[in-house]
């Protein structure tokens, strides 16, 4: 059966099950959870939770009270009527789009899925057609200060079975940066790549801290090293400054961690941009947005690695996209040290990396247990604030 008939047999099964089995939302509880994250669950009155991670890193307690506003909606609704709410959360208020707003709905969606998932007895990629494929590559972090510090980070994921790893440039970088720090970010990849080789890829986060003309200053130099993609070059508000990095090197380039939505991702796929879109499913609109957007991405043949420095709810919602995207090309996660952005101390069933990939999950919804118990112990009041940067000249520069 194809995607579409599958779907729609979905929709006529959920018509018949709405009416047989009612199912109501009783109310939504956040949790503010050690590093940075902020996860919802969403009570159902036949016993059924389910889980989202709806997120803006420093802005956390703002989210939150969006998801208190959006629950006096909800409360009361079927979950299983998961594009319904979507709309109406997004365009109901009058207002659209931004972050606050569009991390609120990611998460409440990422639950509603979890929810009509476990209610089916089917993953969430199921519900979305099947999966393409078996296994989904990873990639983490790489942390540190020298070049012998990413090395080391490289050669430790490289042993634990891991085919690549990601880390930053220094900042804050100067409008135009001097020769020396160009070359200092050559010296720590150059150094990486002849400590893990060729077969094991390299990929490099600008973090939009550059300018257009430093990106493609850098990029001309990174070249002869193959880096895998080079991520947000430059902020993403100018497509125009985008598209002109792109062309003027052969090393892809990746944006996506700041976009909300399709639209927010139309231009930057429509004109070609990037090689790479990197939605994040705790603020681009869930799952059911990201879907889309993978869709627009793949008619023009580009590949979606979803962003994720967050924790295992989200990493549990990027896999059941993963697993049922033909363009898929890898999976970020930011490798915490004790394991918790795979679900250790967090989740009863704690996500396991084998020789670089993570079995597609097989579970219900999103294929987890929240442990509350164990979740108790990582809460804090969600203070944490973003990094900031300054200039030599006290100027602010960009994190």
């Amino acid at each position: 059966m194809c995607t579409y008939c599958t779907q729609a047999a979905v929709e006529v099964n959920t018509a018949r099950d709405e009416r047989r089995n009612p199912l109501k939302i009783t109310g939504l509880r956040t949790f503010h959870v050690e590093p940075r994250w902020l996860f919802v669950a969403i009570d159902t009155d036949n016993g059924i939770t389910g889980w989202g991670e709806p997120i803006v890193e420093g802005q956390a307690r703002v989210v939150e009270r969006m998801i208190e506003d959006l629950s006096e909606y909800l409360v009361g609704q079927d979950p299983r009527r998961i594009e319904h709410h979507w709309q109406v959360m997004y365009r109901g208020a009058f207002y659209r789009g931004g972050p606050v707003l569009c991390s609120a709905i990611s998460g409440i969606d990422q639950a509603l899925w979890d929810i009509t998932g476990k209610h089916f007895n089917a993953p969430v990629h199921e519900l979305l057609g099947g999966r393409v494929r078996d296994n989904i590559r990873m990639y983490g972090h790489a942390r540190g200060e020298t070049a012998a510090d990413f090395s080391a980070a490289a050669l430790r994921a490289q042993a634990q079975g891991m085919t690549a790893i990601k880390f930053g440039l220094d900042g804050p970088v100067a409008v135009i940066d001097t020769p020396d720090y160009v070359d200092r970010q050559v010296e720590r990849v150059a150094a990486v790549r002849a400590t893990v080789g060729r077969e094991f890829d390299i990929a490099l986060d600008f973090h939009g801290r550059t300018s257009p003309a430093m990106a493609k200053r850098l990029a001309e130099k990174l070249a002869p090293l193959d880096p895998m993609f080079i991520e947000e070059p430059c902020l993403p508000e100018n497509i125009d400054a985008l598209v002109d990095i792109a062309r003027s090197t052969t090393i892809p380039i990746a944006t996506g961690e700041r976009l909300f939505t399709k639209w927010g991702f139309r231009d930057v796929i429509e004109r070609r941009a990037v090689s790479i879109v990197q939605p994040d499913l705790s603020h681009a609109g869930g799952i059911s947005e990201t879907r889309r957007i993978a869709a627009m991405a793949e008619s023009h043949y580009i590949s979606v690695a979803p962003h994720n420095p967050l924790g295992p709810i989200s990493l549990a919602a990027c896999l059941q996209i993963d697993a049922c995207t033909p363009n898929f090309l890898i999976q970020e996660h930011p490798s915490v040290d004790d394991g918790a952005d795979l679900g250790h101390g967090i989740l009863r069933n704690a996500f396991s990396i084998e020789a670089g990939v993570i079995k597609v999950p097989q579970g219900p919804g999103l294929g987890i247990e929240v442990d509350e118990e164990q979740l108790a112990s990582r809460t804090y009041p969600g203070d944490w604030a973003s990094p900031r940067f300054t200039h030599p000249d006290g100027s602010h520069g960009d994190w």
